[in-house]
């Protein structure tokens, strides 16, 4: 009795191809934000997205000391500070 492919046993190698991470529009202008700490924290635990001084909308999920900090943000932090 011939078996066929599917019920024969045997061993097969699958080759792993590389994948890289898909870049969005505007990631090369991507900047650490301004945002009140309770709203982080609150992000952290709800997923909800939080709002930056300069308006950006956004889930934070990345190290922000990777990143320069945005200008805009800045300028208005400061502004506020005084």
């Amino acid at each position: 009795m011939e078996q066929s492919e599917e019920t024969r046993g045997g061993t097969a190698t699958i080759e792993r191809t590389e994948t890289t991470q898909s870049v969005e529009a505007g990631d090369h202008e991507r900047f650490a934000h301004y945002v009140q700490k309770e709203k982080i924290m609150e992000s952290a635990m709800t997923g909800e997205p939080v709002i930056a001084l300069c308006g950006k909308v956004w889930t934070p999920g990345r190290d922000p000391q990777k990143f320069p900090v945005c200008p805009e943000c800045k300028e208005i932090y400061d502004s506020l500070m005084g």
